[in-house]
């Protein structure tokens, strides 16, 4: 009887997950937008915190390998300047990095990311898992993305989880990690608009 309870709740607690279609952008698109990023292999993990609750709100992976993808399994985020095939945002560059954490960030969501080094092996290994996901089904974002991890070697430990805060404090024990957390800036409180959000409707 608790399990039914706890399963019913879930979709209450990860409201921020938005729904889930499959998504496939025309190849075209996906060649323009595809994007390799100077810096080292890397796995972040992107967890969106309720300020007024503490409570995980969605799970997202930034993969950095041979070209830089966000997994949004289950996410809101969309832009038509933005292709995405099945929950992975493709050209994930400086400016689609900054819209993704600024549409997330609110007065009542911050978002925290923890980005581990990783091999070029293991980042591409993380890219084959979250391409071949496939579209991820409404307030799963945190039980399948724990799932793709616990495959990757050395995120072995990593429980699969329904809680975007148990990944979270499961990600914090990979050696190195570097914590950031972004919240909505003042500017922007005060009327100040971003001009690069027109650039992404």
């Amino acid at each position: 009887m608790i399990r039914l309870i706890v399963l019913l709740l879930v979709p209450l607690v990860l409201a921020a997950c938005g729904g889930a279609e499959p998504v496939w952008a025309p190849d075209d698109e996906v060649a323009r937008a595809r994007y390799r990023h100077d810096g080292p292999p890397s796995l972040t993990l992107m967890t969106m915190i309720n300020n007024d609750s503490g409570a995980g709100g969605h799970t997202a992976l930034v993969v950095n390998g041979s070209q830089r993808v966000i997994f949004d399994p289950a996410g809101s985020f969309s832009s038509p300047a933005v292709p995405e095939r099945n929950d992975v945002v493709i050209g994930v560059n400086p400016r689609v990095m900054a819209f993704y954490i600024d549409y997330h960030a609110r007065p009542e969501w911050r978002v925290v990311t923890q980005e581990v080094r990783v091999s070029p092996e293991v980042a591409q290994r993380a890219l084959a898992l979250v391409q071949n996901n496939g579209a991820v089904a409404k307030a799963h974002c945190a039980k399948t993305t724990s799932a793709l991890l616990r495959q990757i070697p050395g995120f072995g430990h990593v429980r699969q989880t329904w809680y975007p805060l148990q990944v979270m404090e499961d990600f914090a024990r990979i050696p190195g990690v570097k914590t950031e957390e972004f919240r909505d800036s003042v500017e922007e409180e005060q009327g100040y608009v971003d001009p690069n959000r027109e650039f992404y409707r």
